[in-house]
């Protein structure tokens, strides 16, 4: 007779999530965060008090921002464990559905868990329920159908014994990695049912390494072989992968540049020889000369984003042949590339060994003095004056009071394409940048979630007033966690990298910078106090001299500790860059609008088309 363990759906879940290990031995799901509400409380709440230790459960201020700190927490660890999230019903689940977006547009493993109606709809319509009048199945959960790798909405506790290793299939799957949402009726969660006591054995999720089809390794080689100015943009998967030092080895042995995307950054280290500097919009001369000139482009673990491509206006060589290595085969095959769709790791490898002794001609070494001598300066400490300092300066504080293990994150607004540029990542996991969302809010909440992954490491998170506005509660769970990370707040009175686009495109100055939107009363925001009431240590830093002496005063500390420093909002760097597609009005009374839009019309007629 076939053992059986009596319990709830919510303790089953609980009970089977505590089993789940990853390759290393560690329970493969580190934690919950949790927000309780009448849709969760009684059931998965009840169900995570007793699981204690055995399933940690933590308490965050707001649903996204607790979702971030998980998300985070999987980007640095390189997917390798994952969080899972769980909120009420109504608000609570919808406020989760912005970091469901930013878990899949980022390929990370999330799980969430939502309270959902009542599946016996007894109460119909419950608090909180979103009713369709059409449909008397959609609940407000439907909403993270289109940014959920995998959705289920749980309607009868046995259910979980199908759902739950779908999820888990899901969230350690290479190619299909990315957030999962079961949605929990409330009812359903306080259910018992006589489960098989085999369901909740420990069982170990490997990261399956899809290893390449011999013909397109063979058909890789041939284009390498052919190309006399390749280069290779390194995305996000050589880290997920944990092929950077393959990547290196490769570069040197077939003397290949390295240009790295946003996610990519850090894949080689920034003095490493064949490494030429991030690419695309926010790129660097030195990457963005090679990346015009290239006859081929591998691509290794990019989705070649409008921000590495330019647009698709950056690869201007019209014999420009793509290679995608990529273990996703949606990736694998964009804009006509020719696939290597495997593991990064094992199709490096073996492409190394079909190229043998073949090596590329040598790229122009120069761009990188070159490169490095024009922007060096930008981050140098400013000589005496009473100007305010500037972003790049900002960045040139952090850099020189950083150690060889400090993380540098960020995610929206000037800091991602101003640090994509300067920052010097001295190794693999140094830069932790959510760029393909670009979701401010992000950072604070990240920094939690990075620090938990890696509590050994100094993390440094970089943000503007503008993100800090809108998300700032974690700095409070950080604080009542003992968790320390800096965070550098440049204040520069609004939204001051959309202002610089707004102008860019021909608008004029509006709704943006403070000073350029509709007020009654000036706002004069005193971050530091805010910080402080929060629970972080906080202080006003009057130079770049202060911010880098509280920067060192902050390492060690067990909370979070926030410099404020007032910035100047219109300086970026004037090095580098490339043309990215903003659609300019074709019509406006304001000249200058008319004079962007013949701009854009050149650079739009240098896209690459899609075939």
């Amino acid at each position: 007779m076939t053992a059986t363990i009596r319990l709830t759906a919510a303790q089953a879940l609980v009970r089977w999530l505590a089993a789940q290990q990853n390759e290393e031995g560690e329970r493969f799901i580190a934690g919950v965060w949790a927000i309780f509400g009448h849709g969760n409380v009684a059931g998965l709440g009840e169900a995570l008090h007793a699981a204690g230790d055995e399933l940690p459960t933590w308490r965050g201020q707001n649903e996204q921002t607790m979702a971030h700190a998980a998300i985070a927490y999987a980007k640095q660890l390189g997917r390798r464990r994952a969080m899972a999230v769980t909120s009420s019903i109504g608000p609570g689940a919808t406020n989760m559905v912005t970091a469901a977006a930013v878990a899949h547009v980022n390929r990370l493993p999330v799980l969430f868990l939502p309270g959902d109606v009542f599946a016996g709809r007894g109460p119909d319509p419950v608090l909180q329920q979103v009713e369709d009048w059409g449909d008397g199945t959609v609940s407000a959960n439907d909403c993270f159908r289109p940014v959920s790798r995998y959705f289920d909405r749980i309607t009868r506790p046995e259910q979980l014994l199908a759902a739950l290793p779908r999820a888990l299939r899901v969230m350690t799957d290479p190619a299909e990695c990315g957030p999962v949402t079961l949605a929990l009726c409330q009812d359903v969660q306080s259910e018992a049912l006589d489960w098989p006591a085999a369901f909740f054995a420990p069982r170990v999720w490997r990261r399956r390494r899809p290893a390449p089809d011999p013909v397109e390794v063979a058909r890789a080689a041939d284009l390498i072989r052919a190309a006399r100015r390749p280069v290779i943009v390194a995305g996000g998967g050589v880290h997920y992968s944990g092929a950077a030092a393959d990547l290196a080895r490769f570069a040197r042995r077939h003397g290949i540049a390295v240009v790295e995307s946003q996610a990519g950054k850090s894949a080689l280290a920034w003095d490493d020889d064949w490494n030429f500097g991030p690419v695309g919009v926010t790129g660097a001369a030195s990457a963005n000369a090679l990346a015009a000139a290239a006859d081929l482009v591998i691509g290794v673990g990019t989705r070649f984003q409008d921000f590495t491509t330019g647009s698709w206006a950056l690869f201007a060589n019209p014999a420009l042949r793509l290679l995608a290595i990529n273990v996703n085969a949606h990736d694998a095959v964009k804009r006509a590339a020719e696939p290597l769709c495997a593991d990064a790791r094992l199709a490096l490898a073996a492409l190394s060994a079909a190229l043998g002794d073949h090596r590329a001609p040598p790229p122009p070494a120069h761009l990188r003095a070159e490169w490095f001598a024009a922007v060096d300066p930008l981050t140098a400490p400013p000589g005496p004056g009473n100007a305010l300092p500037t972003d790049q300066q900002v960045i040139g504080a952090v850099q020189r009071t950083a150690g060889p293990d400090t993380i540098v994150m960020g995610a929206a607004g000037t800091m991602p394409g101003e640090l994509h540029k300067l920052w010097k990542a001295p190794r693999p996991g140094a830069y932790h940048m959510e760029y393909g969302f670009s979701c401010m809010g992000y950072e604070i909440a990240g920094a939690l979630g990075a620090r938990l992954a890696e509590p050994g490491r100094e993390v440094v998170c970089m943000l503007g007033d503008g993100s800090y506005l809108m998300a700032n509660s974690e700095l409070a769970t950080a604080a009542m966690l003992g968790i320390g990370f800096a965070v550098v707040l440049t204040d520069n009175r609004g939204f001051g990298c959309i202002n610089r686009l707004q102008k860019a495109t021909g608008g004029a100055p509006f709704n943006n910078l403070l000073d350029d939107a509709r007020h009654v009363n000036a706002l004069a925001v005193d971050f530091a106090a805010h910080a402080a009431a929060l629970g972080a240590r906080a202080v006003h830093a009057a130079s770049i001299a202060e911010l880098e002496a509280a920067l060192r005063a902050a390492r060690g500390a067990d909370r979070p500790v926030v410099i404020v420093i007032d910035t100047d909002p219109h300086p970026s760097t004037p090095h580098g860059g490339h043309w990215w597609d903003v659609a300019v009005p074709a019509v406006s009374a304001r000249a200058e609008v008319r004079a962007a839009r013949a701009d854009y019309e050149v650079n739009r007629a240098r896209q690459r088309r899609a075939d």
